[in-house]
């Protein structure tokens, strides 16, 4: 009997390239034996004996990405020749052999389900929302169907292929580069920040609600400041209440970042004081961006994502400098503009504080939309869809001059990004990342059907931090 132990991705080839070639990664980096046509992503003839072969006598299940791509002209009920072939093929397979589920859909674009007779009657699972809950729905289905995972070795594999042939026969090459990280460096901060304990919940959310002159951040009811005393009266409908503090704790920030808290079963222990100290530092970026006047847009892991607008930036263009280049000409780039007939496409970051290999702030670059300028898309699914479009189009220069813009975007009147945490010390913050000169680089593909396989990954990190 014939061992049938291959995943095979049919395709809209170029349209859902990007889409094949990540599943493909993630399921054999799972163990699993995937067949995808690599003669077809790179520009080469469908090898139909090869497919034919897979489909007839060696695939487990016949995965085809389900989007209005596999239609002519995107006209439901018209496929393409290619994809009418391969699901036939299967289709005749599944029923000679008695194989149940044999076909499954991966719907990416939430495309109907009828775009083909017999489409609704066929399992189909949802990644249009996020493609690593659409993963995790597919693997759960693969290991109730038995399917086999042994093929470890071929992930190392499928990454060889990718990069030397789908993405670039240059490889790394010596070449000294000036590189840009992620990484904001925080320049100095006190040696001490303050935990503030109370009795209950809704003490804590009065004061923080109150006006603070310093920054104050909130977990549970504990509120952390690097100000030594906090204001514990609060009002509500004009009448005053004294929040009742159960306990005062000073820590010594040294001591957090070094990771060299003493060990205790009692709070606050080592790992409640870097969570507190990494939600204060985040409270000060958001004041910092709330200061300049940002709109922020939530992601799935609940941080915010900052954006420049129109009241925030004219015309959303920032003047910036490389710094160490010989000709010390300004460049420029814009930070939000319009986006086809629905609205405007704005870059932003969001941050994480991190305390190695520096002390900082990790950024990620993202796209957001607005309908008018100010308020992000409502719809979720139309925004995921949109931000992947318009940012694989987008190459790592690009990207590093918008962060570089963005940073550069962010002094006040006087040149200066800061803001008070107590009364004796000022956060200040520089317009540069960390950068490093490395004596290798590598050639980045100039062709606008590149895929980057980072950009892609971005809503699922989002989803996992």
């Amino acid at each position: 009997m014939t061992n049938r132990d291959k995943l095979f991705i049919g395709h809209a080839t170029p349209e859902d390239n990007n889409f094949a070639i990540w599943l493909a990664s993630r399921l054999t980096s799972l163990g699993y034996t995937t067949w995808v046509d690599k003669k077809a992503l790179i520009g080469g003839e469908k090898f139909w004996q090869e497919i034919d072969r897979t489909i007839r006598h060696r695939a487990a299940k016949f995965l085809l990405a389900y989007s209005s791509n596999i239609c002519r002209d995107g006209e439901a009920g018209s496929l393409r020749d290619g994809i009418e072939k391969e699901l036939s093929l299967a289709e005749s397979v599944s029923n000679q052999n008695n194989l149940d589920d044999f076909i499954i859909l991966l719907n990416l674009d939430g495309s109907a389900y009828n775009l083909f007779i017999g489409a609704d009657r066929l399992i189909q699972i949802p990644f249009y929302d996020n493609w690593a809950a659409g993963l995790k729905q597919l693997t759960e289905k693969l290991s109730k169907d038995c399917v086999q995972c042994p093929a470890k070795q071929e992930a190392a594999e499928f990454a060889a292929w990718y990069e030397s042939d789908y993405i670039t026969k240059s490889g790394i090459v010596p070449i000294k580069e000036l590189y840009y990280t992620n990484l904001w460096p925080i320049q100095a901060i006190p040696d001490q920040f303050h935990l503030y304990q109370f009795e209950t919940e809704t003490d804590a959310r009065a004061v923080y609600g109150a006006p603070s002159i310093f920054p104050v951040a909130k977990v549970s009811n504990i509120l952390s400041s690097f100000a030594g005393s906090i204001p514990l009266s609060y009002e509500i409908d004009g009448q005053t209440y004294i929040a009742r503090l159960k306990d005062h704790f000073t820590v010594p920030t040294a001591d957090v970042i070094a990771e060299s808290v003493p060990d205790s079963e009692l709070f606050p222990t080592p790992r409640d004081c870097s969570n507190h100290l990494k939600s204060l530092l985040t409270r000060v970026f958001h004041l910092l961006m709330k200061q300049r006047k940002m709109y922020w847009y939530e992601l799935a892991d609940k941080s915010q994502a900052y954006y420049q607008t129109p009241a925030s930036l004219s015309k959303g263009l920032v003047k910036f400098e490389h710094p160490y280049r010989r000709l010390r000409r300004p460049k420029r780039k814009v930070l939000y503009g319009r986006y086809l007939s629905l609205g405007r496409w704005h870059y932003a970051v969001s941050c994480k504080p991190i305390f190695k290999p520096v002390l900082g702030y990790s950024l990620k670059s993202h796209i957001i939309f607005t309908t008018d300028g100010f308020n992000a898309w409502v719809d979720k699914t139309k925004m995921h869809t949109h931000r992947r479009a318009k940012g694989k189009r987008l190459f790592n220069a690009e990207w590093r001059d918008m962060l570089l813009a963005f940073l550069h975007s962010l002094p006040d009147t006087n040149g200066q990004i800061k803001i008070a945490l107590n009364d004796s010390s000022v956060f200040q913050m520089k317009t540069l990342p960390v950068m490093y000169r490395s004596d290798f680089g590598y050639f980045e593909p100039k062709s606008k059907d590149r895929f980057d396989i980072l950009s892609i990954l971005e809503v699922e990190d989002e989803t996992q931090e």
